[in-house]
């Protein structure tokens, strides 16, 4: 019997009275699964991805990670933030490499070219020597994503990180991001609640409820609209159908709570 990859097991999360996550959440995420977490702002999502960080802990239940216990964060495991967490006073070289500060198993000269792999990657070597208020946010979240993945990180997080970027560039990095995730083979967990974003990026989208978070709807995107996502894919039968599908459960749940 093969061992789930990422298993949450009877999750639950309280904060003083309120309750985060309840009942007990669990869920497997196979490797190299594009998940997107969708629901409504403040329903627990968040709070979820922050556990598989070590950013968060369980009030009850365990999460597992090839069978271990997550515990403290490491680097198997990067988060992408929508706020752009670059350095100014590094380039954009430095900044990726900055992600590799604890791999003491690389030489400097190994961190150089993994930095410059991954700028080549994310399309931005022509800005190596760039600061990071020389270049726009959209490219700015590109180094975010480049520096995780530089780190080594099998797992990459990401909460909202496009929410601040406007329609075009957003629409790009989307893409992008594709991309690289089947280039590279990464396990991502990506927090939206944009319905055409999930829909869009996903593999698979587990819907939440309003707060105290609990599933919804699990949703295996690839099999409803395939694995080749061309931005033309947007306009497509296949797609404007699970979309509606989706935005009808989201509203579903926000209306029952009212």
């Amino acid at each position: 019997m093969t061992m789930p990859y990422l298993q949450f097991n009877d999750i639950t999360k309280t904060f003083g009275n309120l309750d985060v996550i309840s009942p007990p959440f669990s869920l497997t995420i196979p490797h190299h699964q594009f998940m997107v977490f969708l629901g409504p702002s403040g329903c627990g999502k968040t709070t979820l991805m922050r556990m598989v960080g070590g950013l968060e802990t369980a009030s009850t239940g365990m999460i597992a990670l090839q069978g271990e216990a997550i515990g403290e964060p490491d680097s198997r495991r990067g988060m992408v933030f929508q706020s752009y967490s670059s350095f100014p006073w590094l380039t954009v070289e430095e900044n990726v490499a900055f992600g590799m500060r604890f791999r003491h198993d690389l030489t400097k000269t190994e961190k150089r070219d993994r930095a410059q792999h991954y700028l080549e990657l994310v399309g931005l070597s022509n800005f190596a020597a760039s600061y990071p208020n020389r270049i726009s946010g959209g490219m700015r979240q590109r180094v975010a994503i480049a520096r995780t993945l530089a780190a080594g990180s099998e797992i990459l997080l990401m909460d909202e990180p496009f929410g601040a970027l406007d329609a075009q560039r957003r629409e790009q990095l989307q893409v992008e991001l594709r991309r690289i995730q089947k280039e590279e083979r990464k396990t991502i967990i990506f927090v939206t609640h944009d319905v055409e974003e999930a829909v869009y990026l996903a593999d698979r989208i587990i819907v939440f409820s309003q707060r105290p978070a609990s599933i919804l709807e699990d949703i295996d995107v690839t099999a409803q609209i395939g694995d080749d996502r061309l931005l033309e894919l947007r306009e497509s039968p296949e797609f404007l159908k699970l979309r509606s599908s989706v935005l009808h459960t989201v509203r579903a749940a926000l209306g029952s709570t009212q």
